[in-house]
């Protein structure tokens, strides 16, 4: 902890997010505006007192729309995330325990898995099983778990031939005690950096699969489909695609400088 907040860089990303899931957890309350409320005669208004980042082709209040959007896009990341971490460490963990003809099949499985480019994998299933935030959620984490596998594993492969291992397994310790009391707690350092980074990059894939119109679905805001309807009056509303890109980029690369700060940390840990 002490070395993240030494990092300049690392503290600014992590401030920010803390100040994101501030505004997401109080929605209800900060949002001056219903993000579903239609007003017709407030079309396409540009950014002022009464609607601080406008309103969109609906006269929804963008800001409103904006706020509740970070609590879809952070809930989907966190999600996703943990999905991929669990199915990640349990694999990893398996392969790196157990070694031999295990290993080699479930690292076979992770290369097999690696070879599907992501982005198509993931339009393939939406259009087969149809957009929603339970599907997006369940397909991201299940196509994003083989960067934690191969971590689980290569630190497996490590802590298994050292010393307080040897001698917990002369003492007679069980599988299940030496996976769960003395490996995987000290291989959760790098899992915590590949989480971090995770939830900026299952953020950012919501968003663009959001704005291709297969993620989250209207009326519901994301900032990703808030940008895809920017998308159609780009010429006379800048407001609708600059607002929530700038949210994507600032949460995004908040996410990434706290995962470099916390790698810095396990790094000299």
């Amino acid at each position: 902890m002490n070395a993240i907040l030494r990092n300049r860089l690392a503290l600014a990303g992590g401030l920010t997010l803390a100040l994101l899931g501030v505004v997401a957890l109080a929605a209800p309350w900060l949002a001056p505006y219903d993000p579903l409320d239609i007003n017709l005669p407030e079309v396409l208004l540009p950014p002022s007192a009464a609607h601080w980042l406008g309103t969109d082709q609906l006269g929804r209040d963008v800001l409103s729309r904006m706020i509740y959007g970070a609590r879809i896009s952070l809930v989907i990341g966190f999600i996703a995330v943990g999905i991929a971490v669990v199915v990640g460490m349990v694999i990893g963990a398996l392969a790196g325990f157990y070694g031999g003809r295990v290993d080699a099949a479930l690292m076979r499985f992770v290369d097999t898995m690696l070879c599907f480019p992501d982005i198509f994998l993931l339009l393939a299933v939406i259009a087969i099983l149809g957009p929603s935030i339970y599907i997006i959620m369940l397909v991201i984490g299940l196509t994003s778990w083989m960067g934690v596998a191969r971590l689980v594993r290569a630190e497996l492969l490590s802590l298994k031939e050292r010393e307080f291992v040897l001698a917990a397994k002369a003492l007679g310790a069980s599988h299940w005690r030496l996976m769960t009391k003395h490996l995987l707690p000290n291989a959760l350092g790098p899992v915590l950096v590949a989480a971090t980074l995770g939830v900026g990059g299952a953020i950012l894939t919501e968003s663009a699969l959001s704005f291709l119109g297969l993620g989250v679905q209207p009326p519901t805001p994301s900032w990703g489909n808030i940008l895809n309807e920017g998308r159609v009056a780009l010429g006379v509303a800048w407001w609708l695609t600059v607002m929530p890109g700038a949210a994507i980029l600032v949460t995004v690369l908040s996410f990434y400088l706290l995962g470099e700060g916390v790698r810095d940390a396990v790094a000299r840990r």
